[in-house]
């Protein structure tokens, strides 16, 4: 009894205290954010720019989350890709130019190719990569170059750039062959021992994934390769534990012990401890020629900022497993599916390769590769319809302008590359279907404007491994055309979902058979 009469007599202090918690939270959340963003917000409605209407503390999140789960569009592989149907929802109300909200973070949408066109030739340092990938992606990304900004981010890209540099993807295309061979040894095997009339059905992701890692970690790694390839499974998980573009700017979610962000700090912590084991082992008595030396000689000299040598390590070789393992595996991945959909551009490719090659394919170097006319075609098309990286952000670090735009301080930037690669307006009438042919003269030749073309960024911050990336795909292909025949399996289903790479959601079965 006097228990009760306890609880009774404290509960009115326990909610009064609650109160007052979430009265001073609010208080510091229009303090530290909402006062700065209400100036964002007036400078682009005075524009005439609008957008749908957030809430206070999800901003579109919950309208986004009920458009996702309420979106009714089957693909087909020669149809229009709707992954995040909130995009064309908005696009066909509010136009190409439009402002929404992601939790607390301020956006702007842009599909208008002027503005496009601005960001591609603004070389001014005023724009940069938006804070909440360092924030909400910290653990993915750090403080590597996809994420830093001004003196840090040009330091690495000096330090991460010249390795990659094409004089350089040259030698590299003997390790590509390598790496191939590897792979059709795996299917040759598979179809020896399984293959009914030498056919067999076949999830080809994992393998794929398989050729892009061995590649990378060789790069990056040199001779302690074999140490360096645990870490690109870790970063796959690491990847999926992260989230999706619905789990960004909600309130100090990044904070909380909730699983999501447990994994992730887990899995961060392995991945560093892996990297900074290979790194302190070297000594100068050694000389290394890979990726990391240069990084390690890099976080030594130039503007670190406020990283530490070992985070530049860490956080800028993390960076480069992502960019280097992922992107070019599912480039590769989406190329199967494609020509393996289109029996006659595959028959057209392999007939290019077997010709140019003489059917010495083992022997490949970067001056047959440049003749493969055909392949390139193929390559350049299969990166417009399913870029892996199909978002670009930037943030401007001061008040920028852009053609007529006047884009505030703090402000993100979205370009969604899949509206853009696949715009009618700029593409034809066919812009949703697979045709190489549009690129026979060039990316100049296959729509209104090559600026409406950026499966590697833009600007300053294209990639700079895209070398790397296409002549690892044309020795892939030409490769597999030489050794294989494939078409779609009756079990693959055609699911193109985005988390933060446009990927395959239950992988892309193939029927393969030896040539």
């Amino acid at each position: 009894m006097m228990l009760s009469t306890m609880n009774h007599t404290y509960l009115p202090i326990w909610f009064g205290a609650l109160v007052l918690l979430w009265s001073f939270l609010f208080y510091l959340y229009y303090v530290l954010w909402w006062k700065h963003e209400s100036y964002k917000i007036k400078l682009i409605r005075k524009q005439g720019i609008t957008g749908p209407p957030p809430s206070l503390l999800l901003g579109n999140l919950p309208e986004m989350e009920r458009m996702m789960s309420q979106n009714p569009e089957t693909p087909k592989i020669d149809g229009s890709l709707t992954v995040l149907p909130y995009f064309k929802h908005w696009t066909n109300i509010y136009g190409k130019l439009f402002k929404f909200a992601v939790g607390g973070i301020q956006l702007l949408y842009v599909n208008n190719l002027s503005i496009v066109k601005e960001i591609n030739s603004f070389t001014s340092l005023e724009l940069g990569k938006p804070a909440y990938l360092r924030n909400e992606r910290g653990a993915l990304l750090g403080k590597g170059l996809n994420v830093t900004n001004g003196a840090v981010w040009y330091h690495q890209r000096k330090t991460v750039a010249p390795p990659l540099y094409m004089h350089k993807v040259k030698e590299m295309v003997n390790l590509m062959v390598e790496s191939s061979s590897i792979l059709v040894k795996s299917w040759e095997k598979i179809i020896d021992a399984n293959g009914e009339g030498g056919i067999v059905d076949i999830v080809v992701d994992e393998h794929v994934k398989n050729f892009t890692s061995h590649i990378a970690s060789k790069i990056i790694f040199g001779s302690d390769h074999h140490k360096g390839i645990k870490i690109f499974p870790k970063c796959e998980a690491l990847l999926k534990a992260i989230g999706t573009t619905t789990t960004l700017g909600i309130p100090f979610l990044r904070f909380l012990p909730i699983e999501r962000n447990r994994k992730s700090w887990g899995l961060a912590k392995e991945i560093r401890g892996i990297i900074m084991e290979i790194a302190k082992e070297r000594t100068g008595s050694i000389s290394h020629q890979d990726l990391l030396q240069a990084i390690i000689e890099g976080s030594k000299n130039g503007e670190l900022g406020t990283l530490t040598e070992d985070e530049f390590i860490g956080d800028n070789c993390k960076n480069m497993f992502l960019g280097g393992y992922l992107p070019p595996a599912l480039a590769a991945v989406w190329g199967l599916m494609l020509l393996a959909s289109h029996p006659e551009w595959q028959d057209r490719a392999r007939s290019e390769v077997l010709e140019v090659c003489e059917g010495q394919v083992q022997l490949l170097d970067f001056n047959i590769l440049s003749k493969m006319k055909v392949l390139k075609m193929v390559i350049q098309e299969v990166l417009r319809l399913y870029p892996a990286v199909t978002l670009a952000t930037r943030e401007a670090m001061q008040d920028v302008k852009l053609g007529d735009l006047q884009v505030p301080k703090g402000m993100g930037i979205w370009i969604w590359l899949l509206s853009l690669h696949r715009d009618p307006e700029l593409w034809g009438p066919d812009a949703d279907t697979f045709n190489p042919e549009r690129f026979i003269n060039g990316v100049t030749g296959a729509c209104k404007s090559s600026q409406a073309y950026i499966p590697f960024g833009l600007g300053a911050r294209v990639c700079p491994g895209q070398n790397l990336a296409v002549i690892e795909l044309k020795v892939f292909f030409a490769v597999i055309l030489s050794k294989f025949k494939f078409t779609i399996s009756p079990n693959y289903q055609h699911s193109p979902t985005y988390g933060l790479l446009l990927e395959p959601e239950h992988g892309v079965n193939l029927l393969i058979q030896k040539i």
